[in-house]
């Protein structure tokens, strides 16, 4: 869970990113369900206190935990991020279109058939199959850039031109499908842009309406307008209409992509790549950097000796030729669980002093970076409340 401030647009006037929020909360877990999330939201609200509203991906757990939340008197607005439902929208508008699978696999036949020889920086982008919509606009903005390509004749017989268009397959069929679908793309790309910049007010709803008026799909263009009249009501109620509502989760996928790197297996290492997540966020400071000198290297060992990791199984059984055997044995506790602490606590239970310190049994709580972030003119006049993801 990272937090950053709700007003972040009013703040600093540009787009949400990694450097601009804080980790305050860290949890691994074999698996997920809503009940496992809101568990662990609860625990969190009652150091921190509750979030003015939550920004999250459309993902069913997710809803089911705000849920789970609101039942038990803890719900907050929740924000759904533009990339995500921007995705949503092309999946129902273009995945049962009778040319889509048909376009994909004369993409993958393309691939096939362009890698490895001269051509292969004409070949189509790989798009992953999970969450392929988040990114599958590149690949049919490839397919429009080679369609000037496909028509037959006028290239010399065994030139590299010919061959070029030999290897087109059946795209040029799905002309129709490729020109609609960028159409639709570039206008939702564009109108992100706008709003993750500055946030969804009035003004870039105002500034998005034309360029979401000319996509061709106008189950598309109703879909869209309804998701930004529906978060529109979120801001207002924040009282963020005229400021900015933060609308985007990029940060907390910025921190997620970063962390990856820091484990071997993102599943077997993922506790290892916990214990680092909170470092990654936002910028440390001389207190932090003066906290991490005086830590010895006996307990950092201590601290990453309880969890498991692909790395450390590997340096034992290749490095100190230990018996295999040794890779079934249970090594500490299998999960780790970082929640943050607030330095004060009011007593008013609405009011939040949100401090960036992580406490937990594995190490010194880290110093809190910058004085408590809060959110004005939220909600009731004596209400002041941060905003989570």
């Amino acid at each position: 869970m990272l937090a950053i401030d709700a007003p972040h647009h009013q703040l600093l006037g540009t787009a949400s990113a990694l450097a601009h929020g804080h980790c305050i909360g860290v949890s691994v877990g074999e698996s997920w369900t809503g009940d496992a999330m809101a568990d662990v939201l609860d625990r969190l609200i009652a150091q921190m206190g509750r979030p003015a509203a939550y920004l999250k991906d459309g993902g069913s757990e997710l809803h089911k935990a705000a849920a789970v939340l609101e039942a038990r008197g803890l719900g907050s607005p929740c924000i759904d991020d533009i990339s995500h439902a921007a995705a949503g929208m092309l999946k129902h508008d273009s995945q049962h279109h009778p040319a889509f699978e048909r376009f994909v696999s004369a993409c993958g036949r393309v691939s096939g058939t362009l890698k490895h020889t001269s051509l292969a920086c004409l070949a189509p982008p790989t798009v992953r199959t999970k969450a392929r919509f988040m990114h599958v606009h590149r690949l049919f903005t490839w397919a429009e850039r080679r369609l000037p390509l496909s028509p037959p004749g006028g290239a010399k017989t065994g030139s590299l031109f010919a061959r070029l268009r030999s290897c087109m397959d059946e795209l040029p069929a799905c002309k129709d499908l490729i020109k609609r679908f960028c159409a639709d793309a570039q206008g939702l790309l564009a109108c992100q842009k706008i709003v993750k910049t500055k946030g969804l007010c009035h003004d870039t709803l105002a500034q998005c309406q034309p360029l979401s008026s000319a996509m061709p799909s106008a189950p598309l263009r109703l879909e869209f307008a309804a998701y930004l009249a529906y978060q529109l009501a979120t801001a207002k109620t924040l009282g963020l209409d005229h400021v900015g509502l933060p609308i985007s989760s990029d940060a907390i996928a910025s921190l997620c992509g970063v962390a990856k790197r820091h484990g071997v297996g993102q599943t077997q290492d993922a506790a290892r790549i916990a214990l680092r997540l909170p470092a990654l966020c936002a910028a440390p400071t001389r207190e932090e950097a003066a906290q991490v000198l005086r830590m010895s290297v006996s307990r950092q060992h201590e601290i990453t000796g309880q969890v498991t990791s692909l790395t450390k199984q590997r340096r034992e059984v290749l490095g100190h030729r230990k018996d295999l055997e040794s890779l079934g044995w249970s090594q500490g506790k299998p999960h780790v669980e970082l929640v943050a602490r607030p330095k004060n606590r009011a007593n008013h239970g609405a009011i939040i002093n949100l401090s960036m310190s992580c406490g937990d049994q594995y190490g010194p709580p880290l110093v809190p970076q910058q004085p408590p972030c809060v959110i004005e003119n939220a909600g009731p006049p004596d209400m002041r409340e941060a905003a989570l993801r």
